[in-house]
């Protein structure tokens, strides 16, 4: 049976598990995308062991575990994925000020990563939450 209709998990991380697959992180109340980051076989495997937001940092080359060190972890509610089954949506519950390593004015992170939109002359303009 195809992946699109099937009810069996057929995640595909390559032959070694480090084939990186696009994780969009949503507040589960909200629905407020706060982050897109990459998983490989065991930071999705540790996500579910856990039941908090691991990924796989591109830039470090380390499974990243959202929150251990700031204190701001994603308690994951929900896994779901996408049709052909090579993205994932983890709705979570932030458990601490924010989601994004970035701070505001006051010193606290933004609660998204997203806390910026494009206007035009191809600027940045801060978004009020």
């Amino acid at each position: 049976m195809a992946k699109e209709y099937t009810t069996e998990l057929m995640l595909d991380f390559g032959a070694d598990g480090n084939q990186l697959i696009p994780v969009v992180t949503q507040d589960i109340k909200t629905k407020e995308v706060l982050i897109l980051a990459y998983a490989n076989k065991e930071a999705y495997e540790e996500t579910r062991r856990s039941g908090l937001a691991t990924y796989y940092s591109r830039s470090r080359k380390e499974l990243w575990k959202k929150g251990l060190t700031s204190g701001d972890l994603l308690k994951v509610e929900e896994i779901r994925i996408n049709c052909e089954q090579n993205s994932l949506i983890y709705l979570v519950t932030p458990l601490g000020k924010g989601a994004c390593h970035a701070k505001n004015e006051s010193g606290s992170p933004y609660s998204t990563c997203y806390y910026r939109r494009i206007i035009p002359g191809n600027k940045l303009e801060f978004i009020e939450f």
